[in-house]
Formats: C-alpha cells, structure tokens, sequence
C-alpha cells in the first residue's frame, strides 16, 4: 500500500488513515485504489473487529482533488465536449470506487470515522457511510458539491438524508454551509465530539469499545438496521428473526449467557 494510506492494526481495531496532509487528504487515484482493496480485505478478516477511517494532519478528507478537475476539465474532451461515451466510461469508474461507502456501511462489524479536521464533499461521505462518526468539536465538516458545480458522489445524499431528513438534507447540499463539529453533533450527524488535542485518544479509546463488542452480533445487527432503512416492517420481522436465531448460535452468546447467571461481565471473542 502506497504512503497516501496508511493501514495500521492493534487490539483488534485497523485504521486506515489518508495521508496527503498537504492537500488535507484530498482523494487520489492511489488512495481510492487502497481503500477499494483494503475495505473488502478487513471485512473478510477475522481478526479485525472494527474498522476506523481518519486522515493525518489533522484534516479528515477534503474531497475529491479539486485541481485536478480543473486540469481534467480544461483538455479536449474533459469538459462540457465529453461525449456520451465518455460520460458512461467515467461514470463506471467513479461507480466503482464509491463502492467503498457501500462496504463502509455494509461490513459486518462496527465502522467508525474519527475526523479530526475539515471534512468536505467525497470526504464527508465516507465519513457519513461510516457506523459513527466522532469530530474535533471545532472540524468544519460541508457538502461542498455546489460550490464547484457538482451534485455529489460517494453515497452523502443516501446518508445524509437517513441522519438529518429530506429537508435539512436539502439545505446541506444546496448551500454547501460549513457547519463544526459541535453543530454536526446537534444535527445527529455525528456521535461525538472531543477537542481537537483529544480527538485521537478519544477515537482510539472508542475504537477499543467497537472491538470488544460481539462481533459476529454487530454484524447481524447492521443488517437489521440496513433493512430497516428501505425494508417493510414485515420484512424486517423476517430479517431479524432470522439474525435473531443466528446469533444465539454463538459461542459468544453461550459464554455472555453463562457470564449473566455468573454475575460477571462477559468476554467476547467475536465468534
């Protein structure tokens, strides 16, 4: 994996922090190719039991790398004489490496973004694909897309619109107003906030929770909630009791049931 990600892992948790700290983590080619293969990867490991995004220098992710679109856009046929070609070419390609908010969002074990600075368009979206969300209490966090003429990408507008409604949804992406972290918390857009100092303890700290979690639960638990956001109420009486009868297989299950009659606190092992 090239120095634009860094992939570390301890206690359970892997972080992948983006780190282009002088173009506050900007996404490149580079970068988009390393999370598209380290998403799926951490997803299917058994010992990764929470997942964590951040960025270095304390930014989160500032987008998609806006010079460049200006130099792309600038070349013949880059811009408004792209034909329909083109347009289907580079919409599969941008197609693909969204994909990385899907398996933010659909892996089976807890996502947290911990953003401890600007976050803004693309960035914002990974940041909202994520389980949780933790800011710097002063991070500006913004939509961004309108400002450059662009409707959006990287699922913000699905997520998005679960966390704050169809209304205050449309206002974030109309005007593109940068909000902090403390206003994020007040929209639910975020979980937490820490000062800009404690963001990174505070983070590690949370991370260290997901990861002691029952793992093989939580993932069954994000695809009741999954459901729950399109699905009927039938159908997710259907998903749940199915997850439900699952998850009472496990050995976690067993040794918390044993824990409980025991009065002591259980220890999963996430199988």
């Amino acid at each position: 994996m090239g120095n634009q990600l860094i992939e570390t892992f301890e206690d359970g948790v892997a972080t992948l922090t983006m780190n282009r700290p002088d173009a506050r983590n900007a996404l490149t080619s580079e970068m988009q190719m390393g999370l598209s293969e380290a998403l799926p990867r951490l997803a299917a490991d058994r010992k990764v039991r929470a997942v964590v995004v951040t960025g270095a220098g304390g930014a989160f992710c500032a987008g998609g790398d806006v010079k460049g679109f200006a130099e792309r856009t600038s070349r013949p046929g880059g811009g408004d004489g792209a034909n329909e070609f083109d347009i289907e070419q580079r919409a599969h390609g941008l197609r693909a490496s969204a994909d990385i908010s899907r398996v933010l969002h659909e892996m089976p074990k807890p996502t947290l973004a911990v953003i401890p600075g600007p976050a803004a368009g693309a960035g914002l979206s990974i940041a909202l694909a994520c389980d949780l969300r933790i800011a710097a209490v002063d991070a500006k966090l913004t939509t961004a897309f309108s400002k450059v003429g662009l409707s959006g990408d990287y699922g913000g507008s699905y997520f998005l619109t679960q966390l704050v409604g169809a209304a205050k949804v449309r206002e974030l992406y109309f005007s593109a107003d940068v909000i902090t972290g403390e206003e994020a918390l007040r929209l639910g857009i975020v979980n937490r906030v820490a000062s800009r100092e404690d963001i990174e303890a505070a983070g590690k700290a949370w991370a260290r929770e997901l990861a002691a979690l029952p793992t093989v639960a939580v993932g069954y638990m994000k695809r009741n909630l999954n459901a729950a956001e399109t699905g009927t109420l039938s159908e997710v009486l259907d998903i749940e009791s199915f997850n439900m009868v699952r998850t009472m297989t496990t050995s976690d299950h067993r040794d918390a049931s044993a824990a409980f009659v025991a009065k002591r606190k259980p220890v999963f092992q996430g199988r």
